[in-house]
């Protein structure tokens, strides 16, 4: 079992230096060799360069510029340049797919923040000085740096990971753990509809409030934007502005995960079998197509768009997609069970008849079953539904 591991740095003064060196320098080995790879297409012979050949290249590269890219590990270097190749294989698979392609870019300084460690021990040490009470890694190129080890670190550390958020410098490791002991069993299962209103109702009549922590945050952020915009490119005032909204930004996304957590690890240990609806969250915030005026060439019609982008922002700041994965990576830790059902009609099937039908939500919160007469809240009505179909399925799965 794999998991991953978020510590705040304590780097000096120096040590900052060299971080942002390490970054800069990474930086450039990316977008040096991304160049090479638009070069060598844009020859007439049409020529494809892969990972391979410029990682063979780094060993000239350090010995050709030893006070930069010759400072820094060849692994980690290694690990930029499979970055990139990731990046042309994920631009192709789309291109095949017929998707957007989305070309590789250039990155900015203040756009590449993260620098990997393949292994631990290959220019990187976690808990380098066990000795210590403190704890630190050692980073090639940096030294022994201080961590806030605010929890212990279980299993053998694979990969190491230093990563800039605003001011704030953090290392991630992953760690090859042995599968925990399980929680022990309380007997009972849980269906759960995700929502805007409510972030989350259950099978068994509870709700979970939506805290709507964008929402509350949004006239800071509007008056942080707007005084970004006012700024001069390039100017001091414009550095604090962008690091002032990206404070508000990671605020919002800490919050939003804390309250994730929280939940996902309440119905971990409060049942043996989750079940959840298979949300596709990419397709529910699509923006909608538009739509062309037969009668006025070059006119459209009223397709929804600002009210569907409304919804969207509502999506997005409830974080369906964030509390999902912790559910399923904590139900794996404790040995619980989580089962993905699909969506369709859950808010509208009777689960009392069985009836579905369109007219058995007249409003977003009720439901009213026009054969039977049963009423209840929607979303509970949903979350039972969706129980029912995750033991369905488990039934159905071979023993």
């Amino acid at each position: 079992m794999i998991r991953a591991y978020k510590f705040l740095m304590r780097p000096t003064v120096g040590q900052q230096i060299a971080l942002g060196e390490m970054l800069r320098d990474h930086c450039s080995l990316y977008n040096g060799a991304l160049q090479e790879r638009r070069d060598a297409y844009r020859h007439a012979s049409k020529t494809s360069i892969t990972y391979g050949q410029q990682s063979a290249q780094l060993k000239e590269i350090r010995a050709f510029d030893p006070e930069r890219q010759g400072r820094w590990s060849f692994s980690s270097q290694q690990a930029t340049l499979r970055r990139l190749d990731k990046a042309f294989a994920a631009f192709f698979r789309r291109v095949k797919a017929g998707r957007t392609p989305g070309y590789p870019r250039f990155r900015g300084v203040n756009w590449f923040d993260t620098v990997d460690f393949p292994r631990d021990g290959d220019g990187c040490r976690w808990d380098s000085t066990p000795h210590d009470l403190v704890t630190r890694v050692r980073l090639q190129g940096v030294g022994h740096v201080k961590v806030h080890q605010h929890r212990p670190v279980v299993g053998r550390v694979k990969t190491v990971s230093v990563k800039r958020e605003g001011r704030k410098w953090f290392v991630v490791l992953t760690a090859e753990r042995p599968r925990p002991e399980p929680l022990p069993r309380t007997g009972s299962v849980v269906g759960i509809d995700l929502g805007i209103v409510n972030f989350l109702a259950d099978s068994n009549g509870g709700f979970v409030p939506n805290p709507r922590h964008g929402r509350r945050a949004a006239a800071k952020l509007e008056a942080a934007q707007q005084a970004l915009g006012r700024c001069k490119r390039g100017s001091r005032r414009r550095r604090k502005a962008v690091e002032a909204v990206a404070r508000l930004h990671r605020k919002v996304r800490c919050r939003r995960l804390d309250h994730a957590h929280k939940t996902a690890l309440g119905l971990v240990r409060d049942h043996d079998v989750i079940a959840h609806e298979d949300l596709k969250i990419r397709n529910m915030s699509r923006i909608p197509a538009p739509k062309p005026d037969p009668d006025r060439p070059g006119g459209f019609l009223p397709n929804g768009a600002a009210a569907k982008a409304g919804l969207n922002r509502s999506i997005a700041d409830a974080g369906w997609g964030v509390f999902l994965a912790i559910l399923n990576a904590k139900a794996e830790s404790a040995g619980r069970e989580v089962i993905a059902v699909d969506p369709r009609n859950t808010s509208r099937r009777c689960p009392e008849c069985g009836h579905t039908a369109k007219e058995n939500r007249p409003t977003q919160e009720t439901f009213h079953c026009v054969s039977c007469g049963h009423s209840a809240h929607a979303d509970t009505v949903g979350a039972l539904n969706v129980l029912r179909a995750g033991l369905v399925r488990r039934e159905a799965q071979p023993a």
